[in-house]
């Protein structure tokens, strides 16, 4: 029997069993569509949030008085960071930073949608939009007069400027009081990238000059202190040469906590690749079982024809040829489903980009490979006992099977 007639031969035996042969090959569609889909989320989800840190600014550093590490020695103001060292910082690191600048947060009662409410300030320069990457939406930002000469300005937030006056351009000229001054709003902004209320920006605050909020702060206290590196390569060196800027203007045991978004990124690609991992074999899991089940349904094949088998042997066919028909029948059902499979993981993706463009999800070349690869293999490895034991029957002995 040649390679092509044992291939007709099991095409033949398929059909003959079609339901039987679509249940078997049913769990490589869902196995191998599992580790197309596993793959295509875990790489979404991935760069999605690896987009997210990048966009807050993956050259980010940001310092902060932590505490002291001497308990007999009680906090003192002197010990928290100051506009001074936000300006030694500019000096002493120089061209190597694109800015630095920092932020003293305030609060004051404000009539938000006709009662009183707590709103957050912020005092800072002309700096802080290009550190902290936001979005002018209206308006302009601060700039070195506001700052220098201590004009009463601010900025609102995307949304309080929704909530106090309708929209972001009808803000723009309008005016604020803030402990007992009144304030020009000169622009409206938002984050580009949501911190979701982890860093200083909560959604609704109100910015104003530095200069003129630490007036009305009980004490000059800069939390944080933001520095951008020129070079993402320079991010590491630099935390620590902020860090030591910050110890050495200030008492001995004072503690800072200097942190860059860089070790972020890290802890997020690691945990992304864990979690690859850890789907990857629950998926697999899935193929295995699905390469027992056909191996099981071939076994029962085998003991349902053995009279069949018998009859090939008595008119000549070779132990190599049943062998080659029963192993050939295991790797079309495992082929079968798991192109299908492949089939549903791409379109399942590609469907959605057809909804929105916003949301590109990649689909990677290599699940799809590996995919085909391993429903190869599970024909062969799972369908190459049932093949055997077909072509070790004594033929006399299968031709009297009942």
């Amino acid at each position: 029997m040649f390679h092509t007639e044992a291939l007709r031969s099991s095409l033949d035996a398929l059909r003959a069993n079609k339901f039987r042969a679509f249940l078997t090959s049913l769990g490589l569609v869902i196995g191998n569509a599992s580790v197309i889909l596993v793959v295509t989320i875990s790489l979404t989800s991935r760069e999605y949030i690896l987009d997210q840190i990048q966009r807050i600014g993956s050259n980010l550093i940001y310092a902060q008085y932590e505490s002291g590490n001497n308990p007999a020695m009680a906090t003192s103001d002197a010990d928290y960071v100051k506009m001074t060292d936000v300006e030694a910082v500019r000096e002493q690191l120089g061209s190597r930073i694109v800015a630095a600048t920092g932020v003293i947060n305030n609060f004051d009662r404000m009539r938000v949608g006709g009662r009183e409410e707590d709103v957050a300030i912020i005092g800072t320069d002309y700096y802080y939009p290009m550190v902290r990457n936001l979005d002018l939406l209206a308006g302009r930002f601060l700039d070195a007069d506001d700052v220098a000469k201590r004009h009463r300005v601010a900025l609102l937030m995307e949304r309080l400027a929704r909530r106090l006056f309708g929209g972001q351009a009808q803000a723009v000229g309008r005016t604020i009081k803030l402990h007992g001054l009144q304030f020009s709003v000169i622009g409206t902004f938002k984050e580009k990238t949501e911190s979701f209320g982890l860093s200083e920006l909560s959604g609704e605050n109100v910015l104003i000059p530095i200069t003129v909020l630490k007036y009305f702060a009980p004490i000059e206290r800069i939390d944080p202190l933001y520095v951008q590196a020129r070079n993402a390569r320079d991010v590491e060196p630099l935390t620590d040469s902020v860090r030591l800027i910050l110890e050495s203007r200030h008492r001995s045991g004072a503690r800072y906590r200097v942190d860059n978004l860089a070790a972020i990124l890290a802890a997020a690609r690691r945990i992304a690749a864990v979690l690859t991992a850890v789907l990857v074999v629950v998926s697999a899991i899935a193929l295995i079982i699905s390469g027992i089940g056909i191996m099981n349904i071939m076994l029962v094949t085998v003991t349902e024809r053995t009279r069949e088998i018998g009859l090939r042997m008595a008119v000549g066919a070779a132990r190599r040829d049943v062998l080659e028909q029963f192993l050939a029948e295991a790797v079309i059902i495992s082929l079968g489903g798991g192109l299908a499979g492949i089939l549903i993981g791409i379109a399942i993706p590609l469907s959605i980009r057809l909804f929105t463009e916003d949301v590109q999800i990649p689909i990677s070349p290599l699940s799809i490979v590996v995919a085909f690869t391993v429903s190869l293999l599970v024909g062969l490895v799972f369908g190459i006992l049932p093949a055997n034991r077909a072509a070790r029957l004594n033929p006399t002995e299968a031709l009297r099977y009942e």
